[in-house]
């Protein structure tokens, strides 16, 4: 049987990064198999759901990589893909559920409810008490509807029966009798609930897989129950592990972005965000730690889940990209910096043929492209002396004057706005066999006279790429 599994997000916010990796397993999983990945949208909270987070929510996953077989914006076999457009379908399951006694119209007033969930914790009496769930009163309640009177539907819930299911990630979870009272399928305002169309949507596209966040364990029962009472087939569940900061908590915003969005912003890479997020509650059979979604396809399965709660850790995702950056080549690294670094910045201020030599000279200093006009900035804009003992060292040196001054006159006769790596070349063999500076004096004492700092990326190529202005107001301070 091909696997059909799906990914069911409610446009109610931007993509959480907690969904990315859930849609990313669900397609890694149907690619690796050979089955069907299904995006639905689950907007039956009609007062949060909106079009435009159900676009950005298709725009995210599109930016990701992650494709689906079906869906709203691509149609399907089993079509509609959104709840909203599927609400006489859930209607007639209801109907059905009612005829057969296995549901109840419930008209208990608001105060009523509060009080029986008050006596609930309280007392450990059933969540439900109302009249409405006897046999003798549905009668009334039918004639009640028949007049108009709006309602919510509740399942009639047997308090002796246990259920239990084999996890994919946590093995074999048994729910007890009584765990849960008569639960509500139908609102009052003719919209379901989520543990209702939830398990009519699956069986409607014939999911047999569904992979989806461990805190929708405590869901299954409720979804059990409703699978035996419509004599639907029960998909094979794996609830995976929580994402966890490092305080431990779930993960939030108070321990940064949580929206695929803000990253995509920040300029991660998609591939890299795939790539780490996979990594959180599933291991590589080879152990890799870098890899893109089309190796995997070639190894993923649903047996090598981890259950133990996932740290998230943005200096790791840092990491991830840093080596996604690396392996893009020089084209993929030019277009991915003009896509992502600032219009009105230093990087597009300059030529291609600048670009391209920006890019390969900062590649090991940074660990996401914006990082890139960060440092421009810093060599550009800040013609500042560095002050430090390292500094303070090197202004000690008698050599360090004396190449600063002849720096200066050099740079003052360059003709173009930029040194050439050929006049640098020069003027160090001049302070090399003229002056007679060698070794860490001629090297660090240039470095220090050209950038203002100890230490940094490789002088020659760095230096072509200064403009002459701020090149001559150091090496003005330094001989000062």
């Amino acid at each position: 049987m091909s696997i059909r599994v799906r990914f069911a997000p409610s446009p109610t916010g931007y993509l959480h990064i907690g969904g990315a990796r859930t849609a990313f397993y669900c397609h890694v999983l149907a690619k690796a198999t050979g089955g069907k990945y299904i995006l639905r949208i689950e907007d039956t909270d009609l007062e949060r759901s909106t079009k435009e987070y159900e676009q950005a929510m298709i725009d995210d996953l599109k930016w990701l990589g992650i494709t689906h077989d079906e869906g709203p914006d691509v149609g399907g076999e089993y079509a509609p893909y959104r709840q909203s457009e599927r609400l006489d379908l859930y209607q007639s399951f209801v109907d059905q559920l009612l005829e057969k006694g296995q549901a109840f119209y419930d008209f208990c007033s608001e105060a009523e409810l509060e009080q029986m969930s008050k006596d609930h914790i309280e007392k450990g009496t059933p969540a439900y008490t109302g009249k409405w769930r006897e046999q003798e009163h549905w009668d009334e309640a039918k004639k009640r509807v028949a007049a108009g009177e709006k309602t919510s539907v509740r399942f009639k819930v047997d308090p002796t029966k246990s259920y239990s299911i084999e996890d994919g990630v946590r093995g074999h979870v048994e729910f007890p009798a009584g765990m849960v009272g008569d639960f509500v399928i139908m609102r009052s305002n003719g919209l379901p609930t989520y543990n209702f169309c939830n398990v009519i949507d699956d069986n409607a596209h014939k999911i047999n897989h569904v992979l989806r966040a461990e805190e929708h364990l405590n869901n299954t029962v409720r979804q059990l129950m409703v699978y035996e009472a419509l004599g639907f087939e029960v998909p094979k569940f794996s609830h995976l592990s929580i994402m966890i900061g490092s305080d431990r908590q779930k993960l939030s915003k108070r321990h940064g972005a949580t929206s695929v969005n803000l990253y995509r912003e920040m300029g991660f890479l998609p591939e890299a965000l795939n790539n780490y997020l996979c990594l959180l509650g599933w291991s590589h059979p080879e152990e890799k730690s870098i890899f893109t979604k089309e190796d995997l396809y070639q190894v993923f399965d649903d047996t090598r889940f981890n259950k133990s709660p996932a740290m998230y850790d943005i200096e790791k995702l840092k990491w991830t990209n840093s080596q996604h950056l690396r392996e893009l080549s020089e084209d993929e690294l030019l277009a991915h910096a003009k896509e992502v670094l600032p219009s009105d910045g230093l990087f597009h201020s300059h030529n291609e043929e600048w670009q391209r030599a920006c890019l390969s000279l900062l590649l090991d200093k940074i660990q996401v492209i914006t990082e890139v006009e960060e440092l421009l900035v810093h060599y550009f804009n800040n013609t500042e002396i560095q002050d430090n003992d390292a500094s303070k060292e090197i202004m000690s040196w008698e050599t360090t004057p004396q190449i600063a001054t002849y720096l200066k006159e050099q740079i003052s006769n360059v003709s173009d706005e930029n040194v050439s790596a050929e006049q640098f070349n020069e003027w160090m063999d001049y302070c090399k066999k003229e002056l007679k500076i060698k070794g860490k004096p001629l090297f660090m004492g240039f470095r220090f006279c050209l950038t203002g700092q100890d230490h940094g990326p490789d002088l020659k190529q760095l230096i072509p790429l200064l403009p002459k202005k701020s090149l001559l107001e150091r090496v003005s301070k330094v001989s000062q």
